[in-house]
């Protein structure tokens, strides 16, 4: 058995590939990735900034095409987007070892867009319950993600990593408050109520933001929300109003198509008279229609753009990433020493079950040419049992104290060879001594 993974991020592939790819709801394709035979357990992970799909497998190589096959026929949304990078260049597979540190960095925000980001671990915390729920994810996967949030928060913990939380949020607002001298003056106009919704908008405020317009599709969390805030309520059926009066457009909402079309915009525009119109969406997939981009008077930035915006000023936060790396590494290490012993229990197993074969066959052998009495019976079976504890105790305690799944696995593949355990159960008769 072992982990692999497959996925693309920020790094390997552009926001027109990421978006293709991402999922509302990973419940259902999870129902479809695992089978038990080849995929065992499985947790899929999409955001913003990746769509990442972690097996734990006892077939890797018919699992690698799985995975292949699963991201085109179930995550998929059609024919990929010609945006200068293939699917398969996109794509990385990490396996083992490497799949746990990758799964580890990113709780740890370590492998974000902005490193030190808070929402990371939230979401990696929510796919994991949801791979709970769509019963996809077993033992295994779940000592590895408890692991990981164990990580995590040692990470932020003992390192200043997460002190001053930068997240896109936070880099949202803070173009903002750079292309508007003051926010005094100015109106928002926030597309969704979720959580980065909500913390752009602290920052809005926090920067003396006057007047605050929230829209979603549930019109009851749009109010939960404005009433915190002192804003105004309204549905999605509202926008193209609401989209004049606005100096700052704000979304990220769940959705396939954009909300925001370029008509809309252009209609505002002309009621605007000329004043500058700033569209940050955060959605993946996008909220706006990326043709708005091209009119005159609208800055339109994506999470792409301000995850430009924020390695600008992330020297620091390098500097802590050091320190929080050696943290992942040291967790990630313990975790594969589990992995390992957990690999080393069939081993054991079919080592301890050979050696009492073989004890029980040459005891019977023994006593078959003795006229033994009951005592003298359980005497020879209590020496022989004896033996065969004292000479396995040594490489039974070996297999089970590695702590390096990579040489832990030679060790097994080393055992099961040398003890010639999978070669079945008969055992060859022994050479003729002439005393037998």
């Amino acid at each position: 058995m072992t982990l692999l993974l497959l996925g693309m991020n920020h790094r390997t592939a552009p926001l027109a590939l990421r978006e293709h790819y991402a999922v509302d709801d990973v419940r259902p394709p999870l129902g479809k990735l695992v089978d038990r035979d080849v995929v065992a357990e499985a947790v899929l992970l999409s955001t913003c900034n990746r769509v990442e799909a972690l097996v734990w497998t006892r077939r890797p190589d018919v699992a690698r095409l799985r995975l292949r096959s699963f991201f085109e026929r179930e995550l998929a949304r059609g024919a990929p987007p010609d945006c200068g990078v293939t699917v398969a260049e996109a794509l990385y597979e990490l396996e083992g070892s490497e799949a746990v540190r990758h799964v580890f960095r990113v709780a740890a925000s370590i492998d974000s867009m902005v490193v030190g980001e808070p929402q990371i671990l939230g979401q990696v915390k929510e796919a994991y319950r949801a791979a709970l729920e769509a019963g996809a994810c077993g033992s295994t996967l779940t000592r590895l993600y408890q692991h990981a949030f164990a990580a995590a928060k040692r990470v932020r913990s003992e390192t200043h990593i997460a002190q001053r939380p930068v997240s896109v949020a936070r880099v949202a607002a803070e173009l903002a408050a750079e292309i508007f001298e003051t926010f005094e003056d100015k109106t928002a106009l926030l597309v969704g109520a979720g959580e980065m919704v909500e913390l752009a908008l602290e920052r809005m405020r926090e920067a003396g933001l006057a007047r605050v317009r929230i829209a979603n599709r549930t019109r009851a969390r749009a109010e939960a929300l404005a009433s915190r805030f002192d804003g105004t309520a309204h549905g999605l059926d509202e926008l193209p109003a609401l989209l004049a009066g606005s100096d700052v457009v704000l979304t990220c909402i769940a959705g396939h198509e954009p909300i925001l079309r370029r008509e809309h915009v252009e209609h505002a525009l002309r009621e605007r008279r000329q004043r500058p119109l700033l569209v940050i969406d955060l959605g993946v997939p996008r909220n706006v229609d990326a043709r708005v981009q091209a009119l005159d008077g609208v800055y339109l930035h994506d999470v792409d753009d301000l995850g430009q915006v924020a390695e600008a000023n992330a020297e620091e936060r390098r500097r802590e990433k050091v320190r929080a790396e050696a943290i992942v590494l040291e967790e990630a290490q313990r975790f594969d020493g589990w992995l390992a012993a957990l690999a080393a229990v069939p081993t054991i197993r079919d080592l301890r079950d050979r050696a009492e074969r073989i004890r029980a066959r040459e005891v019977e052998r023994a006593l078959g040419r003795l006229d033994a009495t009951p005592a003298q019976r359980e005497a020879v079976e209590a020496l022989t049992r004896s033996l065969v504890n004292k000479l396995l105790h040594a490489p039974v305690a070996r297999l089970r104290a590695q702590e390096d799944r990579e040489q832990g696995l030679a060790t097994l593949e080393a055992a099961r060879a040398l003890f010639a355990l999978d070669e079945g159960d008969g055992e060859p008769e022994p050479p003729a001594d002439g005393g037998d």
